[in-house]
């Protein structure tokens, strides 16, 4: 069983910037596809990012790609979501998630992804 800890959320104002982070137990981290998610109020929750097993590999959705950077440290079992030029319409909580370990799969799905954190908020002020 994966356990997924978020940190890093906060009050921001628009075009600041925040690192969230995302602490995993529960072995073979590096063997695992992780991603970020994002749900605001009254709406879906949605893919944000995901980075490959061995961090070669990012994807973005299209409302971030460029202000936003998925990375990981597989020595320390933590994944990071830094965030840039923060807007308003960023506002949602943030959620970690992780794969099964090697698991095929559409990477931008929910359904992909096990293992999920509690979240974090993250507000952006205009």
């Amino acid at each position: 069983q994966v356990q997924l800890v978020e940190s890093g959320g906060g009050l921001v104002q628009a075009g600041g910037s925040l690192r969230l982070s995302c602490a995993a137990s529960g072995g073979m981290f590096s063997t695992r596809v992780m991603g970020w998610f994002r749900q605001a109020p009254e709406k879906e929750r949605e893919f944000v990012a995901s980075i490959s097993q061995s961090g070669c590999s990012t994807d973005y959705a299209g409302s971030v790609k460029g202000r936003f950077t998925i990375s990981r440290d597989n020595a320390k079992n933590t994944v990071y979501l830094q965030m840039n030029s923060l807007r308003p319409e960023d506002t949602a909580v943030y959620y970690c998630a992780a794969d099964r370990t090697f698991w095929p799969g559409e990477l931008r799905v929910l359904s992909h992804y096990a293992y999920w954190g509690k979240g974090t908020q993250v507000t952006v002020s205009s």
